[in-house]
């Protein structure tokens, strides 16, 4: 048995892994989320939201060996975790997430792809704390892939992201000794399918995966991706 602990992405909440929950329970794996700061139904306000924050709830969660899922936004935060409490991590897996450069945020990480395909969904709030994203534009984004009726729940739930942890650089630290996995989506809007390879060009075959989805295969095929980390992390 696996315990997974899935980590979502920027203005989302542990609500976007419901429907993945249960695949992966069906395999006889244990499966659990959590909001992260100022997301769901935490009420951190989001001035007081920090990359270091992220990581905290991140790392609070840890059981024995546990696989971290960090979706997109989450690589930033999940890496800072194991690299923390490496010992608790049986693995790392990326889904099409940002994976990590010191001296880099994720507002910088972002500007190495050749498109920003998110750039005008982006609404800053007034106070310039956070941003969102425009409803009307956030199916095209996320969800193109996902049954309508489902997508339209997902667009009711997103909030605000806060800024601070996607403007934060990545502390100069050194990588925890733990497996490590990256699952590329090949048809994803949000984050270019095109980076995510560049990302990870120099990884061995055997770190990779590709999934023929947008960015939110939880919703799309999480029967599909509740085979492929299965196979990631029994092989």
């Amino acid at each position: 048995m696996t315990d997974f602990l899935l980590i979502h992405g920027s203005a989302h909440g542990a609500w976007c892994w419901t429907d993945l929950i249960p695949e992966l329970e069906a395999r006889g794996h244990a499966a659990r989320a959590i909001d992260l700061p100022s997301h769901g139904a935490d009420t951190t306000p989001a001035e007081h939201v920090s990359l270091a924050r992220y990581a905290d709830a991140i790392e609070t969660a840890f059981s024995n060996r546990t696989v971290i899922v960090a979706h997109s936004m989450a690589g930033f935060p999940a890496t800072l975790a194991a690299n923390r409490s490496p010992e608790q991590v049986a693995m790392l897996i990326y889904l099409c997430a940002h994976i990590p450069i010191p001296g880099k945020s994720i507002a910088d990480m972002r500007a190495l792809a050749d498109s920003q395909p998110l750039a005008d969904a982006i609404v800053p709030s007034a106070d310039g704390l956070t941003i969102t994203f425009d409803p009307t534009k956030a199916v095209e984004k996320f969800y193109h892939d996902v049954p309508e009726d489902r997508a339209a729940w997902a667009v009711q739930h997103l909030c605000p992201q806060p800024l601070k942890p996607q403007t934060t650089p990545y502390p100069d630290d050194v990588a925890g000794d733990y497996p490590r996995h990256f699952i590329r989506c090949l048809d994803d809007r949000a984050i270019p399918p095109s980076y995510q390879v560049m990302r990870t060009r120099d990884w061995p075959d055997t770190m990779i995966t590709e999934l023929q989805t947008s960015h939110s295969p939880f919703l799309s095929d999480p029967s599909g991706l509740a085979a492929v980390l299965t196979h990631i992390t029994e092989s």
